[in-house]
């Protein structure tokens, strides 16, 4: 079983490192061009520095592809990689457009045997998956409300700039489309509920950002001061820094999010609160080893990641005893765990707790509905 990993940016090293500790060999990377390539492959002691998606699909040794490129080149390399035969893990958005994801889904399900994968992998920090097995199984009894946000730091100043930033290259929108769409398709996995209506205030917060002519690294760490000495262009921004949704789910239940990339001092928070009939669930991703949960009748709980404390559909993703914190590189590897078993028995199993294509496109139509909002300022109903 061997994996190539097209990236080396930011998320393209995580996936190899997920995958390794998963059991996954790792043949080669794929860059955007030879020097990026064999950097990467170097650095990360693979066998092989691909230079082009032909030769990754082509090469008999690769039975999945990881797609972490511009998120502008999804759609395209993960339909090519499903007709060369290759089981597919993508990174989020799966496309730019609904309509895109919506031709990948249709064409994953003429290979049934294939694994069609998107890589929301916050869903596999093990608090997640009992928050998952508890609202389901009726614990807290009939959810009314979710409140949530997404808030970052790293586009805060007008000479902040990344690829994500321009509508061409990471989509139409892009708190929400980038970050956002994590909050959503979470809240959908742990709830299972269905969004039929949102409304939406989106903000373009620096109309004008200030471009470097050279390449900018994803999260580079500003004290460096290398990017400053660079030479900059000013360019028009239309995707949001900032963005405020209400939704309306199918059945009565409510939620409201909060996603910014300006919000100074957050450098990578999610959080959700579910308030339902019995009992209410808070998880805040900055301190993913504990869960609160609030009672009307007795004192309020903080569950801690233990494995002996879990049920056992969580506890099979959370591999250290209590105390021994797990984060965000370990979501990658529980993630592989789940899609390789899959793979590894011959076909997606529908009881899976990874994110498939037809999540993804999910995320797509609810982002394009948010932004129909935010231009009519009403509310809009999402597509079925």
């Amino acid at each position: 079983m061997k994996a190539a990993v097209i990236g080396a940016g930011f998320i393209g090293p995580v996936h190899v490192e997920g995958l390794r500790r998963a059991g996954v060999v790792v043949k080669g990377v794929l860059g955007i061009d030879r020097n990026e390539s064999e950097t990467a492959a170097k650095a990360m002691g693979l066998e092989r520095a691909y230079l082009s998606l032909e030769e990754v699909l082509k090469d008999p040794d690769i039975a999945s592809v990881h797609i972490a490129s511009p998120n502008k080149l999804h759609a395209k390399m993960a339909l090519a990689a499903l007709e060369a035969g290759k089981h597919v893990v993508c990174e989020k958005p799966l496309a730019m457009t609904s309509k895109e994801s919506a031709t990948l889904v249709a064409a994953s399900r003429k290979r049934p045997k294939q694994v069609a994968a998107v890589n929301y992998n916050l869903r596999f920090y093990p608090l997640n998956i009992e928050a998952r097995t508890r609202v389901r199984r009726g614990d807290l009894g009939e959810v009314f409300h979710i409140r949530g946000a997404y808030v970052q730091d790293w586009l805060l100043y007008p000479d902040d700039f990344n690829w994500r930033v321009m509508a061409e290259d990471g989509g139409a929108t892009r708190a929400v489309g980038d970050v956002g769409t994590h909050w959503l398709d979470l809240v959908h996995y742990i709830t299972g509920l269905e969004a039929e209506a949102v409304m939406a205030d989106l903000r373009v917060v620096h109309p004008v950002r200030y471009r470097p002519l050279g390449q900018v690294e994803t999260y580079k760490d500003k004290e460096k001061g290398a990017e400053e000495k660079m030479e900059r262009k000013p360019v028009k921004i239309t995707t949001e820094d900032y963005g405020a949704v209400l939704i309306k789910f199918k059945g009565g239940a409510r939620a409201s999010l909060l996603v910014s990339q300006v919000t100074a001092g957050r450098k990578n928070r999610l959080e959700y609160e579910i308030s339902a009939a019995k009992a209410a669930i808070q998880w805040i991703s900055e301190s993913p080893n504990e869960m609160w949960i609030g009672s009307r009748e007795h004192a309020n709980e903080v569950l801690l990641r233990d494995p002996s404390l879990l049920d056992p559909a969580a506890r099979k993703f959370a591999n250290y005893p209590g105390g021994h914190n797990e984060g965000f590189p370990d979501t990658f590897k529980q993630v592989y765990r789940a899609i390789y078993e899959d793979i590894r028995s011959g076909g997606p199993n529908p009881k899976s707790l990874y994110a498939t294509f037809a999540d993804g496109h999910r995320e797509l139509v609810l982002c394009e509905a948010i932004l129909e909002s935010s231009r009519k300022q009403a509310w809009v109903k999402v597509k079925s």
